[in-house]
């Protein structure tokens, strides 16, 4: 070969590996200031809340596969010892600084896609305190200006992930925790 051809290869190669990743990326979509909330309130003692507003979340809508990321001490409550228990008794976010959620929308298809609201599941598993919990989540989706939007919210129980509530205060938070989850993604 010659040094004309061993060029048109190197630049059809690097055209194929440019187009190739250009394709890929097109297929992913990524919101990193999602917002989840939780809440652990019993009726008659100071609600138990809190919100984190800076979640990763992406979507890869060829496969239907997401994925979801939230810093254990990006949770903020009302009540600053509430926030510090929560990381330092509950959580325990300086061993378990991440809260990861994994899964694949059943039956998705992205062409579905529109302004209306579409009802999917996400089927995954949740990694929280260096625990794994299988979930099924109904979620709604809905494309607008170029964003999809993700929303939806599931309960989770402490001890599904080995986190013990001390019996003084156990009367004064839920069995389950409900959490809420909204997110913007936008092409990757």
């Amino acid at each position: 070969m010659n040094s004309k051809q061993i060029n048109i290869i190197i630049v059809c190669t690097l055209f194929i590996l440019f187009s190739t990743n250009y394709a890929f990326s097109q297929d992913k979509y990524l919101d990193k200031s999602g917002n989840i909330e939780f809440e652990a309130s019993q009726q008659t003692f100071e609600p138990v809340e809190a919100k984190n507003e800076s979640v990763t979340a992406i979507l890869n809508v060829a496969t239907g596969e997401f994925a979801a990321l939230a810093l254990a001490k990006g949770f903020r409550f009302k009540n600053s010892l509430m926030e510090e228990h929560f990381n330092e008794n509950y959580i325990e976010s300086d061993d378990y600084p991440k809260i990861v959620f994994k899964g694949k929308l059943l039956d998705f298809n992205f062409s579905l896609l529109s302004k209306t609201e579409t009802k999917f599941e996400v089927k995954g598993k949740l990694q929280l305190h260096g625990k794994e919990k299988e979930l099924l989540i109904p979620l709604s989706l809905s494309k607008q200006n170029g964003l999809i939007l993700i929303n939806g919210s599931f309960l989770v129980a402490p001890e599904d992930f080995n986190i013990s509530i001390p019996k003084i205060v156990r009367g004064k938070i839920a069995k389950e925790a409900s959490i809420q989850f909204n997110f913007k993604l936008k092409m990757k």
